[in-house]
């Protein structure tokens, strides 16, 4: 099994298969009603809406960093803020982020077997252990799986109320 099948079967797993955690993240991140993807409960830092468009934001910098793009913050920014509550506005984040889960795959699928353990391109000197694009897309995995934890703490929260 080539590194691209391996890493593709994670991340179709984690986001759309049967992680051996439970829950995949595309039911987790569509769980709740758009009226809570809105809602900050208090003590919160960031709302559903925001943890997802910083998904999506995150997922569009790992797919340019294949593309051989220096790493940098995400064209959208870190943390992009959601904007006015609508239920159109939340259904086209979550038709986006399953786009951007695909792209990501065709990215995964295209890059060159003998590259996958090679660095990326980081000139930022952040001084931490030199990455290679394996594992940037593990690392990445096990980030979309961190927030849909958050997503799913959120969304208990907000069925409590």
């Amino acid at each position: 099994m080539t590194t691209a099948l391996k890493l593709q079967n994670a991340l179709e797993d984690a986001f759309v298969g049967q992680p051996w955690y439970g829950t995949p993240i595309s039911t987790i991140v569509t769980d709740g009603s758009w009226i809570a993807a809105y809602n900050k409960p208090q003590g919160s830092v960031h709302s559903i809406a925001n943890i997802v468009l910083h998904m999506i934001a995150w997922t569009e910098e790992i797919i340019n960093r294949l593309q051989g793009n220096p790493a940098a913050e995400p064209a959208r920014g870190d943390w992009p803020e959601p904007g006015e509550a609508s239920e159109q506005k939340w259904n086209e984040m979550v038709i986006d982020l399953d786009e951007a889960n695909s792209n990501l795959i065709k990215a995964i699928q295209a890059f060159h077997e003998d590259r996958w353990n090679q660095p990326i391109n980081d000139e930022r000197n952040l001084g931490g252990p030199v990455t290679t694009y394996k594992e940037l897309i593990y690392g990445f995995i096990q980030h979309q799986i961190y927030h849909a934890g958050q997503i799913a703490l959120l969304n208990r929260i907000n069925h409590a109320y």
